[in-house]
């Protein structure tokens, strides 16, 4: 320790009349004597360091303390007084760091959490191992990108009430559903909530990702669903659409640009019978999977006869009760749309074609 002793001259000059460059220089000089020894250090040392240091530190640009919460992060016996100072920071490139990956008490986790900004709490999300009480804030004071990396996180620990909160908010997030689904420590009662009201592109990502012991229950879930979905459809009677649909099929004229058409045209019955034909599912489920409240199985049928955005798009808003779905909903449509990939979207149809009636 004869070098600090040796800097305190010149410490005190710094402290009394130095320029923020120079402090800058004195601070970068101290960290790298403590970064050199912090390995062999004992708290007395440690306690000498975070003295110094946490004098330097209070006028000095920002520039400077984001160069030594880097510095810093990594170190496991970093002074406690200066980690919690760097931490509460208002500028996330200082805070950013030191939150990732430094020790700190959950005390101070919970209040960055509940007072600083949603940079500083999608930084907090990533860290390991971080408890319930953190997380529960988290979850409710956190934007979409932090409750899904919260999801990702599998280290960090989520209460039920959590779980509740992210089930509920996955609901007009697909992504989210997704992630959440995925999370092995999921309790099973809000495991099924989820399935039961994720989209149906994401209820078929999650069947494909999720392990052999656990793919029984989802299956058993979404077979539910599918006897659920459009349960109280008003009978049709697609006797002449089918007539008139099969004579242009016939003829080799039905093409997506026909099936387009009619469905631009509110022509419901010829709608729901081309796509019967052109996508080979019995009309009696078309007219069940159109008639439900959710978009996802037009995605499907599209997605898996190569049709058009556009195309399902005039679909989609050519349903019952869905003339002026929002802007949000068509948003969220077109991303499921644009990642349900054309083979799990005919796997999907097959188990369709066979099954008469959902």
């Amino acid at each position: 320790m004869a070098a600090p002793a040796a800097l305190i001259p010149e410490l005190e000059d710094v402290l009394q009349h130095g320029s923020p460059e120079r402090r800058a220089e004195t601070l970068r000089r101290i960290t790298s004597l403590f970064l050199d020894g912090a390995d062999s250090f004992n708290a007395g040392h440690v306690a000498l360091f975070g003295d110094v240091i946490g004098c330097l530190i209070e006028e000095i640009e920002a520039k400077a303390l984001a160069e030594l919460a880097n510095n810093l992060a990594a170190i496991s016996n970093a002074p406690g007084g200066v980690v919690r100072r760097l931490a509460k920071d208002d500028d996330i490139a200082v805070a950013g760091p030191i939150l990732k990956q430094s020790k700190l008490d959950e005390p101070d986790l919970i209040d960055i959490a509940k007072t600083k900004s949603q940079a500083h709490l999608l930084a907090l999300s990533g860290r390991t191992g971080i408890g319930e009480a953190v997380t529960d804030v988290l979850v409710n004071r956190g934007d979409r990108e932090v409750a899904r990396s919260v999801a990702t996180n599998k280290a960090a620990r989520l209460s039920e009430s959590a779980f509740t909160a992210l089930v509920k908010r996955a609901e007009d997030d697909g992504v989210l559903a997704e992630k959440v689904g995925l999370r092995t420590d999921i309790p099973p009662r809000l495991f099924r909530e989820l399935l039961m009201k994720a989209t149906e592109v994401v209820q078929q990502r999650l069947l494909a990702q999720a392990k052999p012991e656990t793919q029984s229950e989802i299956r058993r879930v979404l077979a539910k669903v599918s006897d659920e979905v459009g349960a109280k459809a008003r009978p049709r009677n697609y006797s002449a659409a089918m007539s008139a649909v099969r004579a242009l099929h016939k003829a080799g004229t039905l093409s997506e640009a026909e099936l387009a058409g009619y469905a631009k045209a509110g022509k419901y019955e010829e709608t729901i019978a081309c796509l019967s034909v052109l996508c080979a599912v019995p009309i009696d489920v078309v007219d069940r999977l159109m008639a439900g409240e959710r978009p996802d199985p037009v995605l499907i049928l599209g997605r898996s006869a190569g049709f058009k955005w556009e195309t399902v798009r005039t679909i989609i808003t050519a349903r019952p009760g869905a003339k002026n779905s929002s802007s949000q909903l068509l948003d969220i449509a077109l991303e499921n749309f644009e990642k349900l990939t054309m083979p799990t979207a005919q796997r999907v149809v097959r188990f369709w074609q066979v099954r008469q009636g959902i």
